[in-house]
């Protein structure tokens, strides 16, 4: 994996095997930094329940990938949201209304997609059993 000192252009210049061996460690490290967030711990442990329960409740392989679908989708709105919460933290402490404003939309979307997923998950188990 390479160092944060490597130049951008040389990422860009990485093709085929290299560049796919590179870009999952980049992958991995988000990953790595995504567990540090409580919210997105909160989500892993969801998403370990979830979607070994998508196999069951869901009727067909479809619904099932469905279901499984909603809650990969939650935690990679989470995965974006704490990219714009550092990028913003990056730039400095002091409050500014265009930092305020980029840190509630990544929220909202967050929000959004937690609400997409309950839904989704109650019409189906609702479906399933009643």
């Amino acid at each position: 994996m390479s160092t944060p000192q490597e130049s951008p252009t040389a990422q860009k210049q990485r093709s085929g095997l290299t560049r796919i061996i590179h870009a999952t460690g980049y992958s991995m490290s988000g990953l790595k930094v995504g567990l540090q967030e409580p919210a997105f711990r909160q989500e892993v442990m969801l998403a370990v329940i979830l979607i070994p329960a998508a196999f069951w409740v869901g009727r067909t392989w479809l619904e099932s990938a469905f279901l499984i679908s909603v809650v990969v989708l939650m935690m990679i709105v989470e995965l974006l949201n704490t990219g714009i919460e550092r990028s913003i933290d990056r730039i400095g402490p002091e409050w500014h209304e265009l930092s305020k404003t980029a840190k509630d939309l990544g929220s909202a979307a967050v929000l959004l997609s937690l609400l997409l997923c309950a839904g989704v998950w109650f019409a189906a188990l609702y479906s399933r059993f009643l």
